[in-house]
C-alpha cells in the first residue's frame, strides 16, 4: 500500500505535533487520521495552512510556558484521590485508568486536563498511593502523585 502525506491538525502520539508533515500508509490516513480531523491532506497549496498552524503553535507555547511551570507547581504539590469499589479481598473492581487520573485532578485544581495528558507507569487495580506523569506541555511534564480508595 502506497503512503500519503498528511499535515496534523493536532499533536498524535507517535506521529508528531500539529503542523508537521508527516508520511502514513494510505489506510491510515483514510480510516482514522482524516475522518477524525486529526489531519488534513497534503497538497501544495497547504503550505500557508502547516506556517500558520506552526506560527500559532509557536506564540502559544512562548505564551503559556510560564503558565505551564505554574500549572506543573501545582500538580506536583496536589494529591489526588479517586474512590473506587473493591471487593473484601481489596481488589478493586475495575482498573483506574487515565481519565479517571485526569477527572481526580481537575476535582482537585479546579483545572481541565485529557485523558492523554496522563501517563499512568503501569496498572492501577489495588488501592494505595501511585505516580503518574502529566503533560502539561510539549516541554514540561509533571510528575505526579494519587491515592486509590477502596470502597466495599
Amino acid at each position: 500500500m502506497p503512503n500519503r502525506k498528511v499535515i496534523l491538525n493536532q499533536e498524535v502520539d507517535g506521529l508528531g505535533a500539529a503542523g508537521d508533515v508527516v508520511e502514513v500508509r494510505a489506510g491510515y490516513a483514510r480510516n482514522l487520521l482524516l475522518p477524525r480531523g486529526w489531519a488534513s491532506a497534503w497538497t501544495a497549496g497547504a503550505e500557508k495552512h502547516i506556517e500558520s498552524v506552526r506560527k500559532a503553535r509557536q506564540a502559544k507555547q512562548v505564551a503559556d510556558h510560564d503558565e505551564a511551570v505554574k500549572v506543573k507547581g501545582e500538580l506536583e504539590s496536589t494529591t489526588a484521590r479517586i474512590d473506587m469499589k473493591a471487593g473484601k479481598n481489596g481488589r478493586l473492581f475495575g482498573a483506574v485508568t487515565p481519565a479517571l487520573v485526569a477527572e481526580a485532578l481537575q476535582t482537585a485544581t479546579g483545572r481541565d486536563f485529557d485523558r492523554r495528558q496522563v501517563a499512568l507507569t503501569g496498572h492501577v487495580k489495588t488501592p494505595g498511593s501511585y505516580n503518574a506523569v502529566v503533560r502539561v506541555n510539549d516541554e514540561i511534564t509533571a510528575k505526579i502523585k494519587f491515592e486509590v480508595i477502596g470502597k466495599a
